[in-house]
């Protein structure tokens, strides 16, 4: 291998990613020369699609944009159309918001953790293989997986595409003694999910870093999901009224998903790893308590242990759950009105992937004049091939397959969508 003066790893198509995307990496005189993670997803026109519509149409239609996070979609869309019009939503209402958002965290993480992760670590092509030798561990997250089911189902009305949230709060709160009832199931959970960060933390991390700046809402006094200002481990802080201000949006060349970066800054990413680092302090002491006992320091930047991070939130997430319905008091009314005003609002929320930005115009006729959508995977596109860029260049003895097979986990660290967080790259080596 030594004697090639330029090896080429070019992944065509990524099979099973949200969109289409390819990887390509070039190496010359024995040094990485090139690296694209190419994401040229069709367009969808979300966008496009909310300009002309009601202004209480946005967490319908935007949640449709991600099957596996909607309520992310439909908690900032709320956020930025109530910003506009000058809503508050009644305390109660926020509480169930809360819920429902940890709801989507217990099921997106475990899924993530079990199911697409996990079999890296362990040597195995994918879930299924690893079920064969550990059928234990897959039910244990598939059942910790069915507690954040139960949760949107029972405040969303389903777990896919919810269809009870509505700008103002919900169409319809539940009573008390229908939260009750998912408490022992999530007391169970909960125990599966410490045991998880005990099991995860046990896999053999790589010894790789980085130094991205990394970004997250924060919110003192408690782990932010659904609201906060923005920070970043560079000492910067905004209201999201000024995201736009800070983040830049750019086209590059080899890829149709834009590119994200801090105005006079650079890269940055967003994720588990970004909220851990920059809101560890604000953990349930349940979550403090694993995350210690897992060997997370005070911040965490080998992205490798992204998976643990992910279980330390899944703790939290179910305790957190359980905290709210114990203090739950139904709302006077399930949903506040909110009339149309001639303005422009912002929101953000934490998705499990990281901060999710809306920004809507609505005219004084209460239709939508204008939408920007920004999702973490965009945001985070420059640093995974930053990260793809270094890890390669260390490990540049590897054979084609295994390089690929690497180069696979360390996108999936990231786990920048459902489909591309699974086993998906189709290897053609060119060798000059």
């Amino acid at each position: 291998m030594t004697h090639r003066s330029e090896r080429v790893l070019d992944v065509r198509s990524l099979a099973r990613v949200e969109g289409e995307g390819a990887m390509h990496v070039r190496v010359r005189d024995g040094a990485v020369a090139d690296v694209r993670l190419d994401i040229y997803e069709p367009p969808r026109f979300f966008e496009a699609l909310l300009r002309g519509r009601r202004h209480t149409e946005p967490p319908d239609i935007t949640a449709r944009i991600c099957g596996i996070c909607p309520v992310a979609y439909q908690m900032s869309a709320c956020a930025a159309v109530e910003d506009a019009c000058g809503v508050s939503v009644d305390p109660a209402v926020a509480t169930l918001r809360r819920l429902l958002y940890c709801g989507e965290w217990i099921e997106s993480h475990t899924l993530h953790i079990y199911l697409l992760h996990a079999p890296d670590f362990l040597g195995y092509a994918g879930a299924l293989e690893m079920a064969q030798d550990r059928r234990d561990l897959v039910e244990r997250g598939l059942s910790t997986k069915q507690a954040g089911n139960e949760i949107v189902e029972l405040l969303g009305g389903r777990a896919i595409h919810p269809v009870n949230i509505r700008v103002g709060g919900f169409y319809r709160t539940p009573s008390r003694a229908e939260l009750t009832a998912l408490r022992e199931r999530l007391r169970k959970a909960l125990d599966q999910a410490v045991e998880t960060v005990q099991w995860v933390a046990g896999f053999d991390f790589p010894d790789f870093h980085h130094d991205h700046e990394m970004l997250a809402l924060s919110t003192p006094g408690r782990y932010a999901i659904e609201s906060g200002d923005v920070a970043t481990t560079g000492g910067l802080t905004f209201d999201v009224r000024r995201f736009e201000e800070h983040i830049i949006e750019e086209q590059v060349p080899h890829s149709t998903a834009l590119h994200a970066r801090i105005a006079g800054r650079g890269r940055y990413i967003v994720g588990p790893t970004a909220r851990f680092t920059l809101n560890r302090q604000w953990l349930s002491p349940l979550a403090q308590e694993v995350a210690s006992a897992a060997g997370l320091g005070a911040d965490c930047r080998n992205p490798y242990r992204s998976i643990v991070v992910r279980a330390v939130e899944t703790v939290y997430a179910l305790d957190e759950a359980i905290r709210l319905i114990d203090r739950y008091e139904p709302p006077a009314r399930p949903y506040a009105e909110v009339p149309p005003r001639e303005a422009a609002g912002y929101g953000a929320t934490e998705a499990p992937r990281g901060i999710l930005f809306h920004r809507y115009g609505i005219g004084a006729d209460g239709l939508i004049t204008s939408a920007r959508i920004v999702p973490p995977t965009s945001q985070n596109q420059a640093g995974i091939e930053d990260d793809l860029r270094r890890f390669v260049g260390g490990r540049l003895h590897l054979d084609d397959e295994h390089l690929t097979w690497q180069c696979e986990q360390a996108i999936r660290n990231y786990d920048p969508c459902i489909s591309c967080s699974t086993h998906f790259l189709d290897l053609t080596v060119d060798r000059r």
